[in-house]
């Protein structure tokens, strides 16, 4: 007689326990156990519970390969499903084997768990698990299919909306109730007061304080307070919402006719901008991609977005100073330079103008499809191409959390009808043309943050918070990487003959970024140097770059003046005509604004239902090294958030945004 001894721990959300018949059978190589029920004295499978249960066999099954998990009902008219965290397995030899679940269990469903180390497919030994892995992959790959949303942009999983998910894969009913309530406190707040619809104009900027009352941040309060200044206007664009547009300029571009008389004023004295070029003080904002994409109809009259340049001047106080506007890219009578010293609403209106183009850029291209749309296809293809118990699959699925699931219901809510994207200067169409052309434009290099940084020529510019906390980050998230792949894959054969990895990454290519040679993405992997850099872009991307463009939404943009989705009136072609009455026919109307101002309050809200980057309450790894090297990630983010802490306590703006404390393990808003 053999005993198993079997821990079966169920999950804490709200729901998780079921009162249902729960079996087991256990597989191993020399033998199976009877179809067994768990059943104690007493209420099995509660929330948050872990059951003990003891399997008698009459000998010992051997090496044990798999445990199937059965659920029969308990009341027949009845659903209830059942979440079942893991399985800890100690035999009769005295092995404790860790078999991960993380899944809801539906009745009548028959679920397959592996446990152990985490194995590769070259290193299955036993045709029950090598037929078991290909049945698994083969179930996941019907499940998760692909769908092209449209041409030219990364494609999308086949579901039409959130009820068809998964379980597995959903909100769980704490952050539902969460979303759904801050929507309707939201909503109420907006209805109450008489703003949310309304298409009157703002009489006032001051009236837009009244947009809420409740919710403010210490940030959202200075840029209430700071927005017209150029010294707060420059800071932006290295430490607001949208960090990876501007580059070091040497040579102007000839297409934007600055003079040097136009800006000697606004450099140091004696100075020129020659030198001021070669010194490395000079940046500039090139919109070019949006040149020639037609605005939407509003009313019947074609709106205006402007594919603008801006240059900008790093002065000896080291502050980041915008000195020259062109607000399209092809110069003419009509397409003057603004400056500083211009009439004061002629360069306040410029500069709204190349935000608003900055905003639906971030909008589109940074924070839609270089962070969600990409991370999509990064989950799909973990799911369809590794079973659960890959090391690869271990290390990524934490960090695709609800990722699917937020994107399958944005997109009609961004996208719908009446989604706030549809409503920008740019609508769906111009929106979507803004990503066919980011896509087509980007390269590998431009998704990892070390060489972003060196190819725009940023890696000396002060106070540039985005950069000194992300490349901390990034090298972070590289050394946890480099132990988990080298423990797993100890030599480049390894990499070349793992052929669901190979799948893996050519989903990724195909479906993300179209095949497109040029941008230098991998189509397939050669060394494990290779699969670290990739792995560590993959998770940059989903929890420190999208807590980058997406978490300070409501900080920034909430005061709509500062950055606006839609200008209703076209952009200045003369200077002198503008008042403080042009500005406010300029920025949307009141129910425009605070439907824009909602959008930046449910994208940036802090909900309960969070795991920050480093966190792995879901236990995956049963070796004993990887759970030591997630310790050791899990100390080096803490150490670097007491250094952001620390220097964020002298800022008068701080940058939080890439706290490690601040940032999500995946994307779930």
């Amino acid at each position: 007689m053999a005993e198993y001894k079997l821990e079966v721990t169920t999950g804490e959300m709200p729901y998780a326990g079921t009162w249902d018949h729960v079996f087991i059978t256990l597989f191993g190589n020399e033998g199976q156990s009877e179809r067994i029920e768990l059943d104690n004295y007493g209420p099995d499978f509660t929330k948050a519970a872990t059951g003990t249960y003891i399997i008698k066999t009459c000998s010992s099954l051997g090496k044990l390969l798999l445990v199937k998990v059965e659920k029969d009902p308990y009341l027949v008219l009845s659903e209830d499903a059942w979440y079942c965290s893991k399985i800890v397995m100690t035999t009769p030899e005295e092995d404790v084997i860790l078999f991960p679940c993380y899944r809801w269990i539906s009745r009548g469903e028959l679920v397959e768990l592996r446990g152990g180390r985490a194995m590769k497919v070259f290193e299955e030994d036993h045709p029950l698990l090598t037929d078991h892995r290909k049945r698994e992959l083969t179930l996941k790959k019907n499940l998760y299919q692909w769908k092209i949303m449209a041409e030219g942009l990364p494609h999308i999983n086949s579901f039409n909306n959130e009820s068809e998910l998964p379980d597995e894969i959903r909100y769980s009913d704490s952050k539902s109730n969460e979303t759904l309530n801050t929507e309707m406190i939201i909503g109420v707040e907006l209805k109450l007061k008489g703003l949310y619809g309304s298409v009157e104009k703002w009489k006032s900027i001051e009236d837009m304080k009244q947009i809420f009352w409740y919710k403010k941040t210490t940030i959202s309060e200075y840029v209430t307070e700071h927005w017209m200044e150029d010294d707060f206007y420059g800071y932006q664009f290295l430490n607001g919402i949208n960090p990876n547009v501007i580059k070091k300029c040497s040579e102007l571009p000839p297409n934007f006719l600055v003079t040097e008389e136009m800006v000697r004023p606004f450099l140091e004295e004696d100075s020129s901008l020659e030198e001021e070029m070669e010194d490395g003080k000079i940046f500039l904002y090139d919109q070019k991609k949006m040149d020639g994409i037609p605005a939407r109809d509003y009313n019947g009259e074609p709106l205006d977005v402007t594919a603008g340049l801006c240059l900008f001047y790093l002065n000896p106080e080291d502050k980041l100073m915008p000195i020259a506007i062109q607000l399209h890219q092809q110069p003419s009578e009509d397409n003057p330079i603004f400056l500083p010293s211009d009439p004061e609403t002629d360069w306040l209106l410029a500069k709204m103008f190349i935000k608003n183009a900055d905003f639906i850029d971030h909008e589109a291209v940074h924070h839609l499809m270089s962070t969600h749309f990409l991370a999509e296809v990064y989950t799909m293809a973990t799911l369809r191409c590794f079973p659960v118990i890959h090391p690869l699959y271990k290390l990524l699925i934490p960090h695709f959390r609800y990722t699917i699931y937020i994107n399958t219901g944005g997109r009609e809510s961004l996208f719908g009808k009446n989604g706030v994207l549809r409503i920008s200067s740019l609508g769906y169409d111009g929106m979507i043309e803004l990503m066919r052309r980011a896509l087509s434009e980007m390269t590998y290099s431009s998704l990892c943050l070390p060489e972003n940084i060196t190819a725009r020529g940023l890696e000396s510019i002060p106070n540039f918070y985005y950069r000194d906390d992300g490349l901390k980050l990034w090298n972070i998230i590289n050394s946890f990487v480099t132990a988990i792949v080298e423990y797993y894959y100890p030599s480049d054969s390894d990499v070349q003959k793992d052929t669901e990895l190979q799948e893996w990454i050519n989903e990724i290519f195909t479906h993300a970024f179209l095949r497109n040679t040029a941008s230098g993405f991998p189509g397939c992997f050669h060394t494990v140097e290779e699969v670290i850099k990739f792995i560590t872009m993959v998770i940059f991307t989903v929890t420190a770059q999208h807590a980058a463009v997406n978490n300070g939404q409501f900080d920034y943009n909430s005061w709509v003046p500062n950055g606006s989705l839609l200008l209703h009136q076209p952009p200045p072609t003369t200077k002198g005509e503008s008042s403080m009455e042009t500005i406010l026919e300029t920025l949307p109307n009141v129910g425009e604004s605070v439907n824009f101002a909602a959008m930046t309050q449910m994208l940036s809200e802090k909900y309960t239902d969070v795991v920050p980057l480093g966190a792995y309450p879901e236990e995956r790894f049963d070796e004993p090294a990887p759970k030591q090297m997630i310790k050791d990630f899990q100390e080096e983010l803490s150490c670097l958030s007491e250094e952001i802490t620390s220097r964020n306590s002298e800022l008068k703006v701080p940058y939080t945004y890439l706290n490690p404390t601040e940032i999500e393990n995946s994307i779930t808003i």
